[in-house]
């Protein structure tokens, strides 16, 4: 075997290795670019909530009566609206404004007292079937406070965003692999050259 052939197969396997190498950074920097997008927008929808909730529980320890909350009605599956519901310290409802199939929803054990001790918790709460809401709970002295909205639009714009990410990646992934063909082809382009 010649030492030009050797020479040739060690090229080809050095290439491959990077090929693949940079094809691993371009689907980590688009992985990369993906997480960051969509948490910015899963953390962005807990807003106007956290203040809605926030301002609520800093009322109920005032003294306001919880039933002023309690002014309109918020159809959660519907509605992009943001809507608060008052919880007793046991989890049971009390008031608001955010309903569900006409009465005001349950919340699972647990997401209430997660806010013991922090000014906020939030969570994605999937009270029914295709409803999904980002929700937000003070724990206030005798109450907890739930704010929410539906995560419908934020949901579709997180959709959108991944279209786009994954194009962006699909079409760098595409180019690499095009580069790759025609520099190789012009590898064995000058090979069969050397060999005449």
């Amino acid at each position: 075997m010649s030492p030009f052939f050797c020479y040739t197969i060690n090229m080809k396997k050095h290439k491959i290795l990077y090929v693949t190498f940079l094809l691993a950074i371009i689907t980590i920097f688009f992985g990369t670019i993906y997480i960051t997008l969509q948490q910015s927008l899963r953390i962005g929808a807990n807003n106007p909530q956290i203040q809605l909730a926030q301002d609520a529980a800093e009322s109920l320890n005032n003294g306001i009566n919880p039933v002023s909350f309690a002014d309109s009605r918020v159809d959660i599956v519907k509605s992009l609206s943001p809507f608060i519901i008052i919880y007793s310290k046991s989890g049971h409802a009390i008031t608001g404004n955010g309903y569900l199939n006409n009465k005001i929803p349950t919340i699972p054990d647990g997401v209430l007292q997660n806010s013991d001790g922090k000014d906020y918790s939030f969570v994605t709460w999937q009270p029914q079937d295709k409803t999904r809401i980002a929700s937000v709970s003070v724990s206030a002295k005798n109450y907890y406070v739930l704010s929410g909205r539906s995560l419908k639009e934020v949901e579709k714009q997180i959709q959108t965003m991944t279209v786009y990410v994954l194009l962006g990646w699909f079409s760098s992934i595409v180019l690499i692999l095009i580069g790759y063909f025609f520099a190789n082809k012009q590898h064995e382009k000058r090979i069969q050259n050397h060999a005449l």
